[in-house]
């Protein structure tokens, strides 16, 4: 079957990104159809594991910030009209050695985008959180509005809200294929093939899959999930008492954690997982990467150094550099690529999703874009 109805917008993918564009999309008048392989939210994918963090002064680059403070906007505008509770702010913690990358790069974002934050020597840092045992020379950025975002419930707050503004979403529908039809675009999937005028391709991990032969080195990486029963002082790990972290613990293991929510802490890796694809993950645990993690649990955290209570896994669709990619497919500017988060990218996803809106409608974002583009 043909749809002879022109769209505005297809996008493949209703995850953070794709769920996020149709709302805004749909909100602006756009006919817009969205397709998924299931049915979001969902733990099959990068968007799920109950808490993702936001953070403002962010280590990776300063470029990075203006877009985050819109998301923080547009989340508690997804809060208003959804009523539900989206984003808690804990305050957070960048910790490492004072040359590395987490601490340095914080401090550039901080200084550059002049956000309030304070710097936490070893001593200052373990008296203020006890819990954290951090060695002679580390040192801590503290920023006062990270925290953390409830990804679930982040995802169907847009879909729904995307719905209910017109938007035709239709899960365990996958895109299987795509071609430019002649200004626009014929998307193929097991139910029929219909026509839009603009392509939002936004499927996570699958995107590999999707890119028509176009070269954008991609890797999907396996991401075990840990949470933890603090074995001693559980009162330590309050939200109250304890914000999110990231700790550069050596130049290669960088490891992140939440306070305890519902008597649970959950840590995990950043970066580091196995090479994987969407079809073919093993969701078992691995004995060594349990091991690996709470080697470090033992030395820095040590009443989380405990077995898990839990575990889970997710995919990192990582670039090169890190970096995300927000820009036009190379031989067909009708499809707008917004994918390959690289494992940080959900915190910014409210406001991705109007950034791929303004691109989609030939509007101009008013952010500096050249550290997203094709590479």
């Amino acid at each position: 079957m043909t749809s002879s109805v022109t769209l505005d917008v297809a996008i493949a993918g209703l995850g953070a990104m794709g769920g996020a564009a149709a709302y805004h999309l749909a909100r602006r008048g756009r006919r817009v159809v969205g397709f998924d392989r299931f049915a979001p939210p969902h733990s099959l994918g990068s968007s799920h594991g109950e808490t993702r963090i936001i953070r403002e002064a962010y280590f990776e680059d300063p470029r990075y910030v203006p877009v985050i403070q819109r998301a923080y906007t547009l989340w508690r505008e997804l809060e208003r009209e959804s009523g539900q509770t989206l984003l808690l702010e804990t305050g957070g913690l960048m910790i490492g050695p004072p040359g590395g990358g987490v601490v340095k790069g914080a401090r550039a974002s901080g200084d550059t985008r002049r956000l309030p934050y304070e710097m936490l020597d070893a001593r200052e840092l373990a008296r203020r959180f006890p819990a954290l045992h951090p060695d002679p020379d580390t040192v801590a950025v503290w920023e006062p509005r990270a925290g953390i975002l409830f990804p679930e419930a982040c995802v169907a707050a847009h879909l729904a809200a995307a719905a209910r503004a017109g938007a035709d979403l239709r899960t365990d529908e996958p895109v299987l294929s795509w071609r430019p039809d002649g200004e626009g675009v014929a998307i193929t999937t097991p139910r029929g093939t219909y026509l839009a005028r603009r392509l939002l391709l936004a499927p996570g991990a699958l995107l590999p899959q999707l890119l028509n032969g176009a070269a954008l080195p991609l890797t999907v990486t396996r991401q075990p999930l840990f949470w933890f029963q603090p074995k001693a002082h559980a009162e330590q790990f309050a939200p109250d008492r304890f914000g999110i972290f990231i700790w550069e613990a050596e130049p290669d293991f960088f490891f992140y954690g939440f306070p305890a929510l519902e008597g649970r802490v959950k840590v995990t890796r950043h970066l580091g997982g196995a090479p994987t694809s969407p079809d073919q993950v093993d969701r078992e645990l691995r004995p060594a990467e349990v091991a690996a993690l709470r080697q470090r649990l033992a030395r820095f955290i040590p009443d989380l150094d405990t077995p898990p209570v839990d575990a889970s896994v997710c995919l990192y669709t990582n670039t090169a550099d890190g970096h995300f990619v927000i820009d036009r497919h190379p031989a067909h500017p009708q499809v707008l690529v917004v994918s390959a988060c690289s494992g940080h990218g959900f915190k910014f996803s409210s406001a991705i999703g109007e950034i791929a809106a303004d691109l989609l409608t030939d509007c101009t974002p008013p952010f500096d874009l050249g550290l997203f583009r094709w590479r």
